[in-house]
């Protein structure tokens, strides 16, 4: 049966058409979600539990800028940081197996939950709307995994180290339950990768008309506030690792600002295209 034409289609129908696409992206995170759960040792042992041990790259980069400019006692330079992570309840791994195993599908099934969704709002572009568009399956998801990979090597091993190594007594010994790592682990790289997908929000609002290159530039101060503080959220709370953060945020703001004035570009000119002559 041919697929009915997006603007013959009621709303039940549009309701029946994202109804499949969604079950196709849980399909798509099942599956992913699977080999995930198969290769168990593979993600716990050689990526979640990675950033906990010092040979981590990130520690010897920032050892090694530490050394450079003579800092003492670095906690980046130790041999083993001072915590433990345990379970305490029955449940607890097996929980966290299966969790990590479902947002690690959701990770690796990125490109094609974009596709699905990019399915179903496509027919509802014209073909000059389709043709611009082109590429964003591809943009997307290279911003997504950029997000993951600098959560991943920035954020949480920044994290890991402030939080793991604070005490504020020596009779207070961190023992972590592996829930509170790996949702910081999780919040860390799952956060940063949306955060990335900036340039692809401010497109389509700029499409939409909602935001515009000036709107942009006249509250850029109030938007390096908010990079701030979602900086501050997801980072420790010191200043260096929120600044580190916050420049890759702040790079993301000015090429929407740039993004934005394409598009609104492009669509004066396509406007005035269409204007036949009196």
């Amino acid at each position: 049966m041919a697929k009915k034409n997006v603007n013959e289609m009621s709303f039940l129908d549009h309701l029946e058409d994202l109804r499949w696409h969604l079950i196709r992206i849980v399909g798509a995170v099942i599956i992913c979600g699977t080999v995930a759960f198969i290769f168990k040792g593979f993600i716990f042992d050689n990526i979640i539990f990675a950033p906990k041990k010092m040979e981590f790259p990130t520690y010897q980069w920032l050892c090694a800028l530490a050394n450079l400019v003579s800092v003492e006692d670095s906690t980046f330079c130790g041999e083993a940081f001072p915590f433990i992570i345990q379970n305490r309840t029955m449940a607890g791994q097996f929980s966290a197996h299966i969790w990590t195993s479902i947002y690690a599908g959701f990770i690796i099934a990125f490109p094609y939950v974009i596709y699905q969704l990019w399915k179903f709002i496509s027919p509802g572009l014209n073909d000059n709307e389709r043709n611009t568009s082109r590429g964003f399956i591809i943009v997307s998801s290279l911003l997504f995994f950029l997000g993951v990979l600098f959560g991943y090597y920035v954020i949480t091993p920044l994290s890991i180290n402030f939080l793991g190594t604070y005490s504020v007594s020596t009779e207070v010994s961190n023992e972590i339950d592996i829930s509170s790592y790996i949702s910081l682990v999780r919040a860390s790289v799952i956060a940063s990768g949306i955060i990335f997908e900036l340039p692809i929000l401010i497109y389509f609002l700029t499409k939409l008309g909602l935001v515009t290159p000036e709107i942009l530039r006249k509250y850029r101060k109030f938007a390096l506030v908010i990079v701030l503080i979602i900086s501050a959220v997801i980072t420790p709370p010191d200043i260096a690792s929120q600044i580190i953060v916050a420049i890759p945020v702040i790079i993301l703001y000015e090429i929407s600002i740039h993004i934005s004035r394409i598009v609104l570009k492009r669509e004066r000119k396509n406007t005035k295209s269409h204007v036949k002559p009196s």
